[in-house]
């Protein structure tokens, strides 16, 4: 119950937020808002399901250009449909991801560092691949991509203020929140915590593993297709850069300053870090990233659970009743 009330009163503040801050702050939250989505999808492979991936951004760069060549109208230029570019932009990192399990998962398989390592790679890999591939802008990237589209049959309303955009973001991300809140209590997310602890054990009681993991990792590279799909619609502009080495590392630290074990903090992580990173610059410069990489240290060694999990579990935990004396 406590952390329902916690989780509530953060959306809330969220949904109030721009009524106190102006068109310049309520754009920054709604990036920060798209971060949170992709924090989830990490979150919810890594911290629920034990894979560790460094190469997150594969996913979201992907559903990022998907969405561009889509409503761009570069294969088909009499389907522009915002939905439609959603749809390809949740389904093609899916697919993705399918192979590339099957890859790396299928057989012994590999995991921990090996996979991270090997997944690291490749988000560099590909990272170089789209810089140099010029049918899709190359190094510059694609400009110009259209807003999100949210009319319905045949009316068109196209999200160009910060107001409604961030609105319609907002509600994306809190229904995708509660849909994975919902998934990771059910039994479902009892099967990931003994894949995460006790793989083997899961095996010996009849369960496919790989099919598991399978499933997660598809599921991860859906939801962080579609945050890539949302960012490039706010942003207007998609680039390699949202594909390699440097977003799966900021991933990775959001989470892990958050709590990965924890949706709640895996998504405030994102929004946090994202917002002090702003502020942190102005104060200390360049050394901002050695605060930062001082704090994600602290997670790591002193409060393993994450620094924004820790608090929290400490505020919502129940207590037990005090049994009576005998």
């Amino acid at each position: 119950m406590g952390n329902n009330l916690v989780t509530v009163a953060i959306f809330a503040a969220l949904a109030a937020l721009p009524l106190f801050a102006g068109d310049y702050w309520t754009g920054q939250f709604t990036y920060y808002l798209i971060y949170g989505l992709f924090a989830l999808s990490l979150s919810l492979v890594w911290g629920y399901g034990g894979i560790l991936c460094l190469g997150q951004a594969i996913f979201f760069g992907t559903g990022g250009y998907l969405m561009a060549i889509v409503t761009k109208g570069m294969i088909f230029p009499d389907l522009t449909n915002s939905y439609l570019g959603l749809l390809v932009a949740i389904t093609g990192p899916a697919l993705l991801a399918l192979a590339l399990g099957w890859f790396l998962f299928a057989g012994r398989g590999i995991g921990g560092a090996y996979l991270a390592i090997v997944t690291l790679a490749i988000a560099v890999v590909l990272e170089r691949l789209m810089s140099n591939w010029y049918a899709l802008g190359g190094y510059n990237g694609l400009l110009d991509i259209p807003p999100l589209d949210i009319g319905l049959f045949g009316y068109s309303y196209e999200l160009w203020d910060a107001l409604p955009t961030y609105y319609v973001i907002l509600a994306i991300v809190v229904t995708l929140f509660l849909a994975l809140n919902i998934l990771t209590r059910s039994s479902f997310g009892l099967v990931l915590t003994a894949l995460r602890n006790h793989p083997d054990r899961l095996a010996f009681f009849g369960f496919s593993v790989l099919q598991i993991k399978l499933v997660v990792f598809a599921a991860s590279a859906a939801l962080a297709g579609l945050s890539g799909a949302l960012f490039v619609t706010v942003d207007g502009f998609v680039s390699p850069t949202l594909i390699g080495f440097s977003l799966s590392t900021e991933v990775l630290i959001w989470v892990a300053i958050g709590g990965k074990e924890m949706l709640l903090a895996a998504f405030l992580g994102a929004l946090l870090t994202r917002f002090s990173e702003g502020w942190l610059s102005e104060l200390f410069g360049d050394f901002w990233t050695l605060i930062l990489g001082l704090a994600f240290m602290a997670s790591v060694v002193l409060l393993p659970r994450g620094l924004i999990a820790t608090p929290l579990q400490a505020l919502t935990r129940r207590r037990r009743p005090t049994p009576p004396p005998s």
